[in-house]
């Protein structure tokens, strides 16, 4: 009885030291690592977000830039990281799910090194056509297309992005004919599409929006399930009867395996505060992005169903990145 009694007053100081520890996290300063330079949206959000978690968990939240091989390098380092819940990354779609598909290794395995914290943000993308193009929506792109297979062609930023696995989905889903036309980036591909170079391709609104509203582009619809504000007289795609199509670049932090859950909580619990504050969301707003809130289990759930989807679709574009 003894003994018992002892092992039950040593595990209950054990539990209760843990319990204390838990309560106390953050005593330190943690390190926010964003896998793009200094300035790109993701690092923006990234600056937004880790202020205002400092603010509210009384801890300095360091943004560290690494990036590198489409943002995968910052979750590479991130797998080797102490599971302690003092590093954490910062990732967009791609290097979570698309990334590990396209290279021949990015150094971690998504389903297995990361703890999801949560999802932050959604950018949705638009669908968006050179202005002399020889129709004026989506249904008129989607008849001329059929008319005239292999005729029109579409840019992306670079082999293997959203702005390419977006419109080879779309391709999959309608049965469209066209070829695609690679940058080295967003900005490259929308000068061409507004000299006519490119037909038609897929873009952020962060990119796209100036170029609708001073008329050098024609925009034909949106690729997430729901209407923007920005731009409410534009139907989305699964209106227009592509049904259940949804592409957008969503950000969401994780932690390193065997981080323990309650931190996890820990930190998303704050950004349901953040992320619902009208100033934070009105700056996200400008940058043209939308809340998008889950939580720990609802990412792992997330991840596992898009790292599945941009596989097949990468597989089926046959897109290789070296």
């Amino acid at each position: 009885m003894k003994t018992l009694a002892k092992w039950l007053a040593t595990g209950t100081l054990t539990i209760a030291a843990t319990s204390a520890a838990w309560a106390a996290y953050p005593d330190k300063p943690v390190t926010m690592i964003i896998g793009y330079p200094p300035g790109q949206a993701t690092d923006i959000v990234g600056r937004l977000v880790a202020e205002k978690l400092a603010q509210k968990l009384g801890q300095p939240f360091i943004v560290e830039n690494r990036p590198g091989q489409g943002a995968s390098l910052a979750l590479a380092h991130l797998a080797k990281a102490k599971p302690d819940g003092y590093t954490m990354v910062l990732s967009a779609t791609a290097a979570l799910v698309t990334n590990p598909h396209l290279y021949k290794t990015v150094g971690y395995d998504t389903l297995k090194d990361f703890e999801p914290i949560g999802t932050l943000i959604d950018f949705p993308l638009l669908l968006v056509a050179r202005r002399d193009a020889p129709f004026n929506d989506f249904k008129g792109f989607l008849a001329y297309a059929k008319a005239h297979p292999g005729s029109l062609d579409y840019s992306s930023s670079g082999n293997g992005t959203l702005s390419h696995l977006g419109m080879e989905l779309l391709k999959r889903e309608t049965g469209m004919d066209l070829v695609h036309v690679p940058y080295s980036g967003s900005a490259r591909a929308m000068t061409d599409m507004v000299a006519g170079t490119v037909d038609v391709g897929i873009e952020t609104v962060t990119v796209t929006k100036p170029l609708i509203e001073s008329g050098r582009l024609k925009l034909l619809a949106v690729t997430v399930p729901h209407r923007l504000k920005l731009f409410p007289d534009t139907p989305t795609l699964d209106e227009l009867g592509v049904k259940n199509f949804n592409v957008a670049a969503w950000l969401g932090l994780v932690f390193p395996s065997g981080t323990p859950d309650a931190y996890a909580k820990t930190i998303n619990d704050q950004l349901q505060a953040i992320i619902g504050d009208p100033e934070i969301a009105a700056k996200l707003e400008s940058l043209g992005a939308l809340p998008r809130l889950s939580s720990p289990e609802a990412f792992a759930a997330l991840l596992k169903q898009e790292y599945k989807t941009w596989g097949e679709i990468v597989k089926q574009s046959g897109a290789k990145v070296d």
